[in-house]
C-alpha cells in the first residue's frame, strides 16, 4: 500500500485504526495499528458512511481492556470504537441521500456500512456538524443529566466541578451558573483556570497541580460543597470529601485519574472514610451511563441546550486535530489531561470529490 493512501482519506481504501494489543497501564502507540483495506460495498436498504469527524473520549480506555464492564471490549484486531459525524457516500436507503450529514458510530475508520438504525440526521445550517460529538452529543448530554437529574443543584448552593475545562466539565460549570449556584472549578494549569474564570464564568478555579490544592479548595468553598460532579477521582476526591455537606449529591461521571492504574493507590485505605461520609452525611453518590439511563430524555436536553447556545449562555471550545493517524497520540494526551476542550479528530474533508 502506498504511503500516501495511508496518510489521507480517499476514495480507494478504508483506513482503520485497530487495537493491536491491550495496554498494561497507560496506552502507547504500539497498542494501535493503522491498516488499509477495501471500502465496503452496500446492499439493498444500506448506506455507506464516510467519516468526517471522530470523537475521542476517556471511556475508550475502558474498551481497550478486557475487564468486565458495562460494554463489551474492543476485540484485538478490530477498529477502535467511537462516535462519528459522517456524510452519506452512497445510499440504497430511501431515507438518506448522498451528501447527508449524520451522527453515527463508525469508530476509528474512514468508511462504515449502516442500515440506518441509530443514525441521526444533522442540519449544518443550525450549527457545525462536529458539535454533535460534543456540546450537542454525549458530553453535553452527560453534563446536563448528571448535574440536573442527580446533582439537583439549587440557587445559592456550592457546586464543584472536576476537569472543569473538559468536554463534560465545562458544560456542567456553565449550567450550574445558569441555575444560580456558586461554582468552583478544578482544572490543571494556569491557562485552563484563566479560561474557566473568563469564559465559563465560574466563581473560582483551583489548579489541582498546586502544592496547597486542598487548602485552596477549602478556602473557595466556605459554605462547604453541596454538589460535586466527579470526573477525576484520586487526590481531587480526597480534597473534596471532607468538604461535602450533609445531603450532598455526587454524580459520578468518570474517574480519569484511575483509568491507567495497574494497582491500588499508595497510602491508607480510603474506602472506610468514603463509606463513613456517605452514611453520616446522608450523601447521594450515583454513577450513570448516559445513553443507557437517559436516552429517552435527549429531546429535553436539546430543547434547553440549543437556546442556551444561541443566547451565548453556554460557551463551547473544540480542539480539532487533523488526520486519522494522529488519533492515538491525541488519545494518549487526552488521558494525560493535555487536551483543552472537546477533542475531535478531523478524519476527512467536508467534501471528498
Amino acid at each position: 500500500m502506498q504511503e500516501k493512501t495511508m496518510q489521507s482519506q480517499n476514495n480507494t481504501v478504508n483506513r482503520q485504526l485497530t487495537l493491536a494489543t491491550r495496554p498494561q497501564g497507560a496506552p502507547t502507540s504500539e497498542n494501535f495499528a493503522l491498516i488499509a483495506g477495501e471500502i465496503p460495498s452496500i446492499s439493498a436498504g444500506q448506506l455507506l458512511l464516510r467519516t468526517v469527524y471522530l470523537s475521542l473520549d476517556p471511556y475508550m480506555r475502558g474498551r481497550m481492556s478486557d475487564a468486565k464492564s458495562y460494554a463489551d471490549p474492543v476485540a484485538i484486531g478490530d477498529a477502535m470504537v467511537g462516535g462519528t459525524v459522517s456524510r452519506v457516500h452512497a445510499s440504497n436507503h430511501a431515507d438518506y441521500n448522498i451528501g447527508d450529514w449524520v451522527l453515527s458510530f463508525n469508530g476509528w475508520q474512514d468508511y462504515a456500512v449502516s442500515d440506518g438504525e441509530g443514525l441521526i440526521k444533522l442540519d449544518p445550517s443550525i450549527m457545525p456538524p462536529s458539535y454533535a460529538l460534543g456540546i450537542m452529543g454525549m458530553p453535553g448530554f452527560t453534563a446536563y443529566m448528571g448535574l440536573l437529574d442527580i446533582g439537583q443543584p439549587k440557587a445559592g448552593e456550592t457546586v464543584v466541578v472536576a476537569a472543569a475545562t473538559g468536554a463534560v466539565g465545562s458544560v456542567v460549570a456553565q449550567i450550574a451558573k445558569i441555575k444560580g449556584c456558586h461554582v468552583v472549578a478544578i482544572a490543571g494549569g494556569a491557562e485552563k483556570c484563566a479560561y474557566a474564570l473568563e469564559k465559563l464564568g465560574v466563581d473560582a478555579c483551583i489548579d489541582h497541580k498546586a502544592e496547597d490544592f486542598a487548602q485552596q479548595l477549602a478556602d473557595a468553598c466556605p459554605q462547604g460543597i453541596d454538589v460535586y460532579y466527579e470526573n477525576v477521582g484520586g487526590k481531587v476526591l480526597d480534597a473534596v470529601l471532607p468538604l461535602l455537606n450533609t445531603g450532598a449529591r455526587v454524580p459520578v461521571c468518570g474517574l480519569i485519574s484511575q483509568y491507567n492504574a495497574t494497582e491500588l493507590p499508595q497510602g491508607p485505605d480510603r474506602l472506610g472514610q468514603l463509606m463513613g461520609s456517605i452514611l453520616v452525611k446522608r450523601m447521594t453518590v450515583k454513577g450513570f451511563i448516559i445513553f443507557d439511563d437517559y436516552a429517552h430524555r435527549y429531546n429535553e436536553f436539546a430543547q434547553a441546550m440549543v437556546p442556551w447556545l444561541q443566547q451565548d449562555k453556554i460557551h463551547y471550545k473544540e480542539q480539532i486535530v487533523d488526520g486519522l493517524a494522529a488519533a492515538p497520540e491525541a488519545f494518549i494526551g487526552l488521558l494525560e489531561g493535555k487536551n483543552f476542550g472537546k477533542l475531535v479528530i478531523r478524519v476527512g474533508q467536508d467534501d471528498l470529490s
